[in-house]
């Protein structure tokens, strides 16, 4: 019995030969993986953008250009990240510093666009002053052509420059004048009720210019409608059109044909006086569109009307 129990622990104690290669196979494969672990390198998927984020921008003309500085602070950040690994330094620490030469990356982005902003500004501000340069020469050039000239004609440098003064004088009135001009006229457009939409300006002719039930243009409402020839005078781009509507009396055919008449006869007062047939258009839209309601006095006078659509600067008519 003892015998048979040793021979069953030398069984235990020492394997068969099958289960010795097994062990042994086993043991070679775990230190091929340690192996395996030691050679692959611990990358930094951080640092590796980092890296890739500095590369491009130093491919960049614009930022080594305007912001070199930023640009080399980001170089010797990125710098610092790989030494740092180099050292075998914390995988945190690594990342920390990479993530700052990124951000030094992003500082000389900005940086380069704010200089360049400035470059331009102050390209133009050298254009600016080179052009004042330009007039300046040009009105100096012009005086002392003009002095050289009343020498010449035996006159006093005081009269030329007093001359030179009172042209400038009149220059300026003829501007003020001007300026009063385009004053008055959008003060006569607000006076009868212009107002800006997205069709274009809009003028509203109350029931001051027709009898009710007529069509003839009150002598009351002539000088509106000189006001509206004055200002497709002064921009002969514009086209318009004349639209009329009515109030809610009457029947439905009656006031189509009133309306148009209406219409029809503000577009014939424009045209007497002096503006292209071809600019304007007079439709009538009789009851619809009311603007206020039909069951007052009040309200019927303000639906009784002549709307005048003048177009945008680029001539285009936007219809209802």
């Amino acid at each position: 019995m003892a015998h048979a129990l040793t021979a069953t622990q030398r069984t235990a104690t020492h394997p068969t030969p099958p289960a010795r290669t097994a062990a042994l196979i086993t043991t070679l494969a775990l230190a091929s993986w340690l192996v395996a672990c030691e050679t692959v390198p611990d990358r930094s998927a951080r640092l590796e953008e980092a890296r890739a984020t500095v590369a491009a921008a130093r491919s960049e003309t614009m930022l080594q250009r305007h912001a070199g500085e930023e640009m080399r602070a980001a170089v010797a950040a990125l710098e610092r990240a790989d030494a740092a690994r180099a050292a075998g330094a914390d995988a945190a620490d690594v990342d920390h510093l990479a993530y700052l030469a990124s951000r030094k990356v992003v500082v000389a982005r900005e940086t380069s666009a704010a200089r360049e902003a400035e470059a331009v500004v102050e390209g133009a501000r050298v254009e600016r002053d080179q052009l004042r340069l330009s007039l300046r020469t040009a009105e100096a050039d012009a005086a002392q052509r003009q002095l050289a000239m009343s020498r010449q004609q035996g006159m006093m440098k005081d009269a030329a420059l007093a001359q030179a003064g009172r042209e400038a004088a009149s220059d300026k009135a003829e501007i003020a004048r001007g300026d009063a001009r385009v004053d008055d006229l959008e003060a006569q457009l607000k006076a009868i009720n212009g107002r800006r939409t997205e069709r274009g300006i809009v003028v509203t002719l109350g029931d001051m210019l027709f009898d009710s039930g007529k069509d003839r243009v009150l002598a009351t409402g002539a000088g509106s409608v000189s006001g509206l020839a004055e200002f497709m005078r002064r921009n002969p781009t514009r086209k318009a059109s004349v639209e009329g509507y009515t109030d809610s009396q009457g029947g439905d055919s009656a006031n189509q044909g009133l309306s148009e008449r209406r219409a029809e006869a503000v577009r014939g007062m424009l045209v007497g006086m002096g503006i292209e047939a071809g600019r304007l258009t007079a439709v009538g839209h009789g009851e619809a569109s009311p603007v206020a309601s039909n069951d007052t006095d009040a309200g019927r006078r303000s639906n009784r009307r002549v709307e005048i659509v003048f177009a945008n600067e680029s001539g285009d008519l936007l219809r209802r």
